[in-house]
């Protein structure tokens, strides 16, 4: 079994042929968390596997912490399956988390739900409360999920300005960014944060200013980007991708970009 499931294998690079191995280990229990880890990969065969980890996920003893780990990989997995017949059992672990103030996993089946979005519309009921949980992990995530869920924005997006103002802050104003023209009332409170003293909260706040604000805030974006890119090259990836989405607008950080494939290609 371990020969199909374990990472490098045809199960990993998404082969059908590693089918029938991942549910007869998931059905049996031999060497299930093998399965589990790669049952994500697999997502040509959703409809066979999704209520496998589903089963498993219900069986979780969330007041145990010892099995979180074995939980947050079940979310994993149908997260990767993007399979929305998951939803009743992802559902049903963040209320049984929560229950149990096991907030990280609550935090990642919010998520899971989340990226179902509308698909798992009967979602809100359970969501809706956590969306003013003490928690912040779990708030932002019941936030994202709202969003996702139901595409309210004169109901998310003041929740999401209140975490700008918390150590969730780059995760709101990425999906502030995502809501886009929308979430103009973030507006002011994203420029204060492109003098934060962390690069990473700079590149979050200045692409979610041009997601929203577009070429009235170019200048700033784009001389926060290249300042951050210049401080931590880790941050490149991030800085070029909203570059790319602002096109000519970001015309200035010509440049720096020309420099940076100088050195690529060694020229």
């Amino acid at each position: 079994m371990a020969r199909h499931t374990t990472g490098g294998t045809p199960a990993c690079l998404g082969d059908l042929r590693a089918l029938s191995f991942v549910l007869e280990a998931l059905d049996e229990g031999t060497d299930a968390w093998r399965a589990v880890q790669v049952a994500g990969h697999l997502g040509g065969a959703a409809g066979d596997l999704t209520p496998r980890p589903s089963k498993l996920l219900a069986e979780v003893d969330f007041a145990d912490s010892s099995q979180s780990m074995s939980a947050n990989a079940l979310v994993s997995a149908l997260r990767e399956l993007g399979d929305p017949a998951a939803a009743p059992a992802l559902t049903g672990a963040v209320v049984a988390a929560v229950r149990e103030e096991q907030w990280h996993s609550a935090a990642s089946a919010l998520n899971a739900l989340a990226s179902f979005g509308p698909g798992s519309a009967f979602a809100p009921e359970v969501v809706r409360p956590l969306a003013d949980a003490e928690d912040l992990h779990v708030r932002a995530a019941a936030t994202e999920a709202l969003w996702e869920l139901e595409s309210d924005a004169a109901d998310v997006v003041p929740r999401l300005v209140e975490l700008l103002d918390t150590h969730r802050q780059q995760e709101a104003a990425e999906i502030l960014g995502r809501i886009g023209q929308d979430a103009a009332r973030a507006l002011p409170r994203l420029r204060k944060m492109l003098t934060a003293g962390y690069e990473w909260t700079r590149v979050c706040a200045a692409a979610a200013l041009w997601d929203i604000g577009g070429d009235a805030e170019a200048r700033a974006v784009v001389e926060t980007l290249l300042a951050a890119w210049a401080e931590n090259d880790a941050t490149s990836n991030h800085v070029l991708a909203c570059l790319s989405r602002m096109g000519p607008a970001a015309r200035p950080a010509l440049p720096r970009v020309r420099e940076e494939l100088t050195l690529f290609s060694g020229v």
